[in-house]
């Protein structure tokens, strides 16, 4: 189960466009939190610390607590909307938690122990058919990502949602229960290598049923 980020943020009273134009002008970020069942809360926040957490990357299931002066309220990061120019944070959703109920959020994968994997130190190549999967899970067990293990992967081998690592207590979503994450596919000039070999093996070795020839009599 992931930590809980502790984020410090400011309550701001105004709604609306104009509001939230004046909160950039005071080098902050405005946001809202919404959901179980409860009233919108209008904050700002430091642009710095946004920032900081899209770097780390697996923001979008990272449990986060927003302090607004005494209060505290765990949330997950929904979106941020960045300027199209400047790629700086313009606005931030955040949904509010509730013990209980279920939350779909978007995992990341790690893959680990590629060296260990005879398909890929012989040269095929890790097909990446998921970096992320979405699923549901209770607010209190989100993992911060799953882990994919490579050890023993031959060449057309697959990883599936079953041999991920920290899905305990998670439903991916989807109607495919089993899906693959990734796979080991061989390359075309394994593929070419693989279909000369019988060729050449085959241009060697005498017919089938006919003896060798027998050298001719003397006279």
């Amino acid at each position: 189960m992931a930590n809980s980020v502790v984020i410090e943020a400011e309550a701001r009273a105004d709604a609306g466009k104009g509001a939230a134009r004046a909160t950039r002008r005071q080098g902050m970020v405005p946001a809202v939190i919404y959901g179980a069942k409860q009233e919108t809360v209008l904050l700002s926040l430091d642009p710095r610390i946004i920032m900081r957490e899209l770097i780390r990357g697996g923001w979008r299931s990272r449990l986060y607590e927003l302090k607004i002066g005494a209060e505290s309220t765990r949330v997950l990061m929904r979106e941020v909307q960045m300027h199209r120019v400047s790629d700086k944070p313009m606005h931030v959703d955040f949904q509010r938690l509730a013990a209980g109920e279920k939350v779909r959020v978007k995992v990341s994968v790690q893959f680990l122990n590629e060296i260990l994997s005879p398909g890929l130190k012989r040269g095929a190549v890790m097909n990446v058919v998921h970096h992320s999967v979405e699923c549901y899970c209770d607010p209190d067990n989100v993992p911060e990502y799953f882990v994919a293990d490579l050890t023993g992967l031959e060449v057309n081998d697959n990883v599936r949602w079953s041999n991920l690592k920290g899905t305990e207590g998670v439903k991916a979503a989807g109607a495919d229960k089993d899906f693959v994450i990734a796979s080991v596919a061989a390359t075309k000039g394994m593929e070419a290598a693989a279909g000369e070999a019988p060729a050449a093996a085959a241009g060697k070795a005498p017919a089938k049923g006919k003896a060798a020839a027998k050298p001719a009599a003397k006279k």
